[in-house]
């Protein structure tokens, strides 16, 4: 059976999609600035593809006119960048209507970390005070 014309249609609009938007276009080329941070562009991408045609008789004998068309529609939106520096993996996102939900769980691991530090850090000696009588007059 002979392939139908709707189905070169619908795979030339789809292969024009693909080579516009690969896997480059979503998690970007790495980006390293001189102190060694790498930042990774994140982006969204939607798009929509419709195709329809029709069959019209003709005059001459196995022989069908078709009559077609496809289109397709590509939005490409930045939501952030991830960054990598010493270790440390951070996203940072580029719109700015994160609900507080979103900014909690972001920070946790900093807090973490920092709450962390503090009781890891050498606590100075106290001093013992029991010696010193308060009734001493060079107090």
């Amino acid at each position: 059976m002979e392939e139908h014309p709707i189905n070169k249609l619908m795979d030339t609009t789809m292969q024009k999609i693909k080579e516009m938007v690969d896997v480059n276009t979503i998690i970007g080329d790495p980006i390293t600035t001189p102190d060694g941070t790498t930042i990774i562009p994140i982006s969204k991408v939607s798009y929509g593809f419709a195709a329809g045609g029709t069959d019209f008789p003709s005059k001459r004998e196995n022989r069908d006119n078709f009559g077609g068309g496809s289109g397709a529609g590509v939005s490409i939106t930045p939501i952030g960048f991830l960054t990598v520096c010493k270790g440390d993996v951070r996203m940072v996102t580029v719109e700015n209507n994160n609900g507080t939900i979103e900014n909690v769980i972001g920070m946790v691991p900093d807090m973490v970390s920092k709450v962390g530090a503090i009781f890891k850090k050498d606590k100075p000696a106290k001093e013992d005070f029991a010696d010193i009588k308060l009734d001493d007059p060079e107090i």
